[in-house]
């Protein structure tokens, strides 16, 4: 089973939980730039946090074998401190960089003006950089928020296709759906979704431009989601292609559109003991997932 995890925030993760997603079957993922857990006060903390995805988090994630690729923006929640809204002037600078693949985490929070502003801008930037847009829907209201975000998106001009609605649930994701934008699922051990709720949704609308996500992040979340989102698909019979599909081509074809993606094995990369074919009976597997959930 090979994983591209197209959403997690591993700055608030351990080095056990690198080597946990390697074994697993994790060889790519994505970090999105999203806050702190408590506000900014100054641009300077945010040019310190990007200089950290573009340089040491992708050189830390090298170590244990995975590529690590991020997104660049003013996150929603920021957007309304005056304090932030400077580091938009110095974007384009990170939007150039390798391992950037996208504008993102863009979106709503609150559904201020201030919001509706930056998320505009940040469309502007994925068009002049012609990189995609991880557009972050709201925690409340998420039907209002997920309209107005696809509204948004279509004055702006970014086709559908190059855009990924993320956090959707049973409300909202049949009018992305219909806007023939990608349509992404953050699983949780709580909150959000779960495996079977998005395998419920997979088996009514399909597989195109669905993508599987862990935001695992300084919360209680849990890296190791899309596996069990894999295993989930398989106990409800989906085949393991569909399951491949799912948790990396998806990921790839839409991130690939940045032209920036790197798959290839960690140059001198070898990890301490081979591990056994993770689809063979699945027992490995689920023993891992049983010990993550104790």
């Amino acid at each position: 089973m090979r994983i591209f995890d197209p959403h997690i925030h591993m700055t608030s993760r351990t080095t056990d939980d690198y080597e946990a997603m390697y074994e697993a079957g994790v060889r790519a993922l994505v970090e999105p730039a999203f806050w702190l857990g408590q506000p900014r006060t100054n641009v300077g903390s945010y040019i310190d946090y990007f200089d950290a995805l573009i340089g040491w988090e992708r050189f830390r994630a090298a170590q244990f074998g995975i590529r690590h690729h991020c997104t660049i923006a003013l996150n929603p929640k920021e957007a309304n401190d005056a304090r932030c809204r400077e580091v938009m002037q110095h974007l384009p600078r990170y939007l150039m960089k390798d391992g950037v693949v996208a504008v993102g985490e863009t979106g709503y929070d609150s559904m201020t003006p201030e919001e509706d502003e930056v998320l505009r801008q940040h469309l502007a930037l994925a068009i002049e950089f012609e990189l995609p847009a991880l557009v972050h829907t709201p925690h409340r209201d998420k039907v209002t928020g997920t309209r107005r975000t696809l509204d948004v998106v279509a004055e702006a001009g970014l086709g559908m296709e190059r855009v990924l609605v993320d956090h959707l649930n049973e409300t909202c994701v049949d009018m992305v759906a219909e806007a023939g934008a990608w349509m992404g699922f953050s699983i949780y051990p709580d909150t959000k979704m779960d495996e079977a709720r998005v395998v419920a949704i997979m088996q009514r609308i399909g597989l195109d431009r669905v993508i599987v996500n862990s935001a695992a992040d300084w919360g209680r979340s849990d890296p190791l989601k899309t596996v069990k989102t894999g295993l989930a698909m398989l106990d409800a019979g989906f085949t393991e292609d569909d399951v491949d599909r799912v948790l990396w081509r998806n990921p790839v074809e839409f991130y690939g559109q940045s032209r920036r993606l790197e798959l290839d094995p960690i140059p001198g990369f070898a990890p301490a003991q081979q591990g056994p074919d993770l689809f063979e009976g699945n027992s490995v597997l689920r023993g891992m997932a049983s010990r993550r959930d104790a």
